[in-house]
């Protein structure tokens, strides 16, 4: 188990070289090695342990573990309110069962681990879309000199390489952040959608999950209904059917326990708080790109801010002259280069571009 969560660490690991936003990594990196981390510890617990454990007299133990795990199990909802003790044995199991349809089915927990899995796998769709588009192009123009150790020689060839790329491809360099921007408006998306299966999946109790749990510990103690136990609940009831010597059918009631959903309340829990702030800062994400594109007055001062080397009046000149796509590409190019010998790229671009065009740069 520790070398299979070890080898998680990969999608943790530092990149020299960065063609998105932290927002971006936390929901294809972060995010992903997360929910496969929990579909580990899940899966170990599951077929590794016990994970379901049923009282029954007069039949064997195993077999009415097996049933019980495979078809599924059940508690009576109206029962979570009664005092245990008196009242019922645990909560939520009760034995008035003439009313079927108040009984609550549990047939999910046999397919977390699967459902956790194919979530991460959803997560990390974004990058490897985006990785194709982006096929190396940054790491193609930085050359190595995110490093500030370089000799001037070969510094300035690379200076000039760059030089004569920026000015060759002015211009076309559109698709590269619509690209790009689609991947993150495909992050939210597929965020809304998990958060939307999953509440389908857990009977519609998981988008209000969270909330009850917060809201537990402020209710009186004769009205708490613990959110956890009600939604992963640890003891269940099963009827298991068999034939007597007769042949007539006889009804065996059973006491299951789950030791599995303590570890799946936990895991949901984390998973919904994270959720709820992953999408919170990936809808504040789309809506800023959005006043980017719209509102290109902007685009100078956010280059600015991001690189305090640069004169606002050098962002100005190029802001004026290079489309969105290539305001974009700059911006990025100067968080995987050395800032001074990015200052010197900018610098001079800007003044070659304000030449083109006719006029001097003043600055």
């Amino acid at each position: 188990m520790y070398k299979l969560l070890g080898g998680l660490a990969n999608y943790l690991k530092y990149q020299d070289i960065v063609t998105d936003c932290a927002i971006f990594r936390m929901h294809n990196l972060f995010t992903t090695a997360l929910l496969m981390a929990c579909s580990l510890i899940i899966t170990a617990n599951q077929f590794v342990g016990n994970p379901i454990q049923c009282i029954v007299d007069g039949l064997p133990t195993h077999v009415v573990n097996t049933y019980c795990w495979i078809s599924s199990t059940f508690t009576m909802p109206d029962a979570f309110r009664r005092q245990v003790g008196t009242e019922v044995a645990h909560p939520g199991v009760a034995n008035d069962f003439s009313d079927e349809n108040a009984q609550k089915f549990y047939t999910y927990y046999q397919w977390v681990c699967f459902v956790l899995f194919f979530q991460a796998v959803a997560c990390y769709t974004p990058k490897v879309i985006w990785d194709s588009f982006e096929n190396g192009l940054m790491r193609m123009l930085v050359m190595g000199l995110h490093v500030a150790i370089c000799p001037d020689k070969e510094r300035n060839k690379k200076k000039q390489i760059i030089m004569d790329y920026l000015m060759t491809h002015v211009g076309r360099h559109n698709l590269y952040a619509l690209r790009y921007w689609a991947c993150e408006c495909l992050c939210l998306i597929n965020i809304i959608v998990q958060l939307y299966l999953m509440n389908r999946f857990f009977d519609g109790e998981f988008l209000s999950y969270g909330l009850r749990v917060m809201n537990f510990s402020e209710q009186a103690q004769e009205d708490r209904v613990d959110p956890m136990v009600y939604v992963f609940p640890r003891v269940t009831k099963c009827i298991f059917h068999k034939y007597g010597a007769s042949g007539s059918i006889q009804k065996h009631d059973s006491l299951c326990i789950l030791p599995l959903n303590i570890v799946n309340e936990k895991t949901y829990i984390f998973i919904w708080f994270w959720f709820m702030i992953l999408a919170t800062m990936l809808t504040v994400l789309v809506a800023y790109r959005v006043l980017i594109i719209v509102y290109p007055k902007i685009r100078p001062k956010i280059l600015h801010a991001k690189h305090r080397s640069l004169p606002i009046e050098v962002c100005r000149v190029l802001c004026r002259k290079i489309d969105m796509g290539d305001w974009w590409l700059l911006l990025m190019l100067g968080t995987n280069m050395d800032p001074i010998v990015y200052r010197e790229i900018i610098s001079e671009l800007a003044k070659n571009i304000q030449s083109k065009g006719g006029g001097k740069l003043q600055y």
